[in-house]
């Protein structure tokens, strides 16, 4: 880094000649941080916005439910609806009835 920084991921500051990875508009991040996957949307299967989400702060993205669902996915009409069908559709075996 030729300038300091705080990392979008982790908001540790990261120093000048330390190695950050940066991208215009969406800021700087540790390389280390830079590896934490992003979830899925279980509902359409892009990103689930992990880093704008509310709960980022507290969130542990390695121990968390990897069934999210993304903002507009949520914001949508029956939204409930559409997330149950597409946790049904992908596991199968939730649609046993036993």
């Amino acid at each position: 880094m030729k300038f300091p920084g705080t990392c979008v991921v982790c908001n540790e500051k990261i120093e000048v000649n330390e190695i950050g990875l940066w991208a215009k508009g969406l800021g700087v991040k540790h390389e280390k941080c830079a590896q934490i996957n992003e979830l899925k949307c279980i509902v359409c299967s892009g990103s689930a916005g992990c880093l704008q989400c509310e709960f980022q702060d507290i969130c542990d993205i390695q121990k968390v439910s990897q069934l999210c669902i993304c903002k507009k996915c949520s914001e949508e009409k029956n939204s409930f609806d559409s997330y149950q069908k597409s946790v049904k559709k992908k596991f199968l075996l939730l649609n046993l009835n036993l």
